[in-house]
């Protein structure tokens, strides 16, 4: 396939290989179908070329990594994401017919006897066509979780190969099954904490359970995945010359007497508290980074993540909007701990993944926050998630967890000067995709 093909107009509506039930991009719907394409698998290259004009054209939405265009002609509809200054623009409806699929792509669930069949052979999603010396080799540790797994679907869009790293202690094989068997992509079930050698580019090293449930079940091993495996993969950024993307967190400011946080802030933490864990094992993880960059030259990124949602949050994580959603969808009262008058700022997923793929390609070393600095209490937020399911749940009060922090909001400046990046998705519209994803989880029988 050409490269003029790849980078062909993708279309909001793919009608020439749509079927009743809603799937698009040619994905097989029953067993009725697999076996009238047997005879079709083996396809030349003319096949593929006239399969690829199938989608039809549409001048709203354009696969053109070097286009600006964000927003459709209204200014205010978001209908791609990514930068073009590092050619990562990738159409929000591809990305969408990923995580947001009308009915799954690789299986059929039948309700009545709560059996799942499991469909091959399969396609995949058009990716773009990169030249040798574009295309890069991508390490991605977490890759199977929530933030991780939108990072590799952008990643394979792009037209990058993708080897992913993820022992499934919070990640999901599910969330990347889409891609398995591609020819970019490799899933490998490891865990960081012991050594892995392999020749890549770039490494993002997103490995360790971040809500406070996964990161409190085992705070050894957290500690461990957050030092040791730390140390492994920017042991393996040194040898082969890799560049080295730490996703820090927001969490090194601990309870946090600045407000907003910038940088600059060297935190508040409780070095001996219960969440101390994953709060210090970050903070060591950072020393780490900047250890190996001023001892022997490793090319490293630092993220520091504020709170972030959206499909493929785990249902039972213990993040708020997770726990709403759910509460809110069953019809049950909305748990708040503490007063609620404590606050957050909430980015979403899309957002996140254009500051990390940023970073890894701007010439910048510093920690730089990722986060919006539009800020909300607990309540406020529990009462927008609860008007957008339309729930007529009450609001409970619990006691405060211990180190809660009582303020959150970050201060963006840098990102915004080096990275040109800032939020631009409404938190309205970000919780509307992630309702959206959640109903149709509890619809396939995958939660409950």
């Amino acid at each position: 396939m050409s490269d003029q093909s790849s980078s062909k107009i993708i279309s909001e509506t793919i009608s020439n290989t749509s079927n009743e039930s809603g799937n698009n991009f040619g994905f097989i719907e029953s067993v009725t179908d697999i076996n009238n394409r047997k005879d079709n698998l083996i396809k030349t290259e003319s096949n593929i070329e006239e399969e690829t004009s199938t989608f039809k054209r549409n001048d709203e939405w354009f696969w053109d990594t070097n286009s600006e265009q964000i927003f459709a002609q209204d200014s205010k509809t978001i209908i791609a994401v990514g930068h073009a200054s590092v050619k990562s623009i990738v159409p929000l409806e591809l990305l969408r017919h990923i995580y947001l699929p009308q009915k799954p792509h690789d299986r059929i669930f039948d309700p009545t006897t709560r059996t799942i069949s499991y469909l091959q052979p399969r396609s995949y999603l058009p990716v773009n066509s990169l030249i040798q010396g574009e295309k890069k080799r991508i390490l991605v540790t977490g890759g199977a979780g929530f933030v991780g797994s939108h990072l590799v679907d952008r990643l394979m869009l792009i037209g990058h190969e993708v080897i992913v790293l993820d022992n499934f202690f919070t990640g999901r094989k599910n969330n990347l099954a889409h891609w398995i068997g591609h020819p970019n992509f490799e899933l490998i079930r490891h865990d960081v904490v012991d050594p892995f050698l392999i020749e890549v580019d770039q490494i993002y090293h997103l490995a360790c359970p971040a809500s406070p449930p996964h990161y409190q079940y085992n705070p050894i091993k957290t500690v461990k995945t957050s030092v040791m495996g730390t140390i492994n993969m920017l042991g393996l950024a040194k040898r082969v010359k890799a560049r080295f993307l730490l996703t820090s967190t927001s969490e090194v400011y601990g309870d946090p007497e600045e407000h907003p946080q910038a940088e600059t802030y060297w935190g508040h933490v409780n070095p001996i508290g219960p969440r101390a864990c994953y709060d210090e094992g970050k903070r060591v993880a950072e020393t780490l980074t900047y250890a190996y960059m001023h001892q022997d030259s490793v090319d490293v990124r630092v993220a520091r993540i504020f709170n972030t949602f959206g499909p493929r949050m785990n249902e039972n994580d213990g993040r708020v909007v997770s726990n709403f959603i759910m509460q809110a969808l069953k019809g049950e009262e909305l748990t708040i701990y503490g007063d609620g008058l404590q606050t957050r700022s909430f980015q979403y997923v899309h957002d996140l993944v254009d500051g990390l793929i940023l970073l890894m390609n701007k010439d910048y070393m510093e920690p730089i926050n990722l986060g919006n600095p539009d800020e909300y209490t607990i309540r406020e937020f529990a009462e927008l998630i609860r008007n957008e399911v339309n729930s007529s749940s009450k609001i409970k009060t619990l006691p405060a967890p211990t180190d809660d922090p009582k303020k959150r909001r970050p201060d963006i400046l840098r990102a915004e000067q080096i990275l040109g990046w800032k939020p631009r998705w409404p938190v309205k519209q970000g919780i509307g995709e992630t309702v959206k994803y959640f109903k149709r989880q509890m619809e396939a029988g995958l939660i409950g």
